[in-house]
């Protein structure tokens, strides 16, 4: 059974000589090998929260039709970041890392595990989750079985928060079209 899910996609370190929108292209690339349908928002640039000294992150949302479990996309989704450089082990908590990825929205399902909770816990308090996770509901009636006007009410209460559009989704869209070319 295929369930719909968004993921909230960051980062503010280089990994191979790729950066920024680059970055996020390849992961999205990495990323369709087990997320069908997938639509991206537009890629932001923000300000980092809680780990404040470190650079700015670029940060979009995809959402996407998974074949599997909650449990079985984390697992991926940590390894596709282990492919992209990331390293729990040696990370600082909420420090720069090259790839995160977070499950934000996996259908309509409320879970809360010790390593998993979804909807993401924070996700109301971040508007770089809340701003591309609006862009793709704004654009896409499919996945509309989210709270569009929650979200929408949420987000603007974090109006202090930097978030500044970097490339809209259609000129993402094409990067990650060349990335799936090479």
């Amino acid at each position: 059974m295929s369930h719909l899910v968004a993921l909230g996609l960051g980062t503010n370190r280089e990994f191979n000589g790729l950066n920024g929108p680059g970055l996020l292209a390849s992961a999205c690339v990495s990323l369709s090998r087990f997320i069908a349908s997938m639509r991206f928002s537009a890629v932001y640039r923000t300000a980092a929260m809680y780990v404040t000294d470190q650079d700015d992150f670029y940060n979009m949302v995809v959402a996407g039709r998974y074949e599997g479990s909650p449990r079985s996309l984390l697992n991926a989704i940590h390894s596709l970041e282990a492919e992209f450089g990331r390293d729990r082990e040696k990370e600082i908590r909420n420090g720069p890392r090259p790839l995160d990825i977070d499950i934000e929205l996996f259908a309509r399902r409320h879970i809360v595990q010790d390593d998993l909770v979804v909807p993401h816990e924070r996700m109301t308090e971040r508007a770089f989750v809340l701003r591309p996770l609006l862009d793709i509901l704004n654009k896409n009636a499919d996945v509309n079985i989210w709270p569009k006007g929650f979200y929408r009410e949420k987000l603007e209460s974090l109006a202090d928060q930097k978030i500044d559009l970097c490339m809209c989704e259609g000129d993402f869209r094409k990067l990650v079209e060349t990335v799936r070319l090479k």
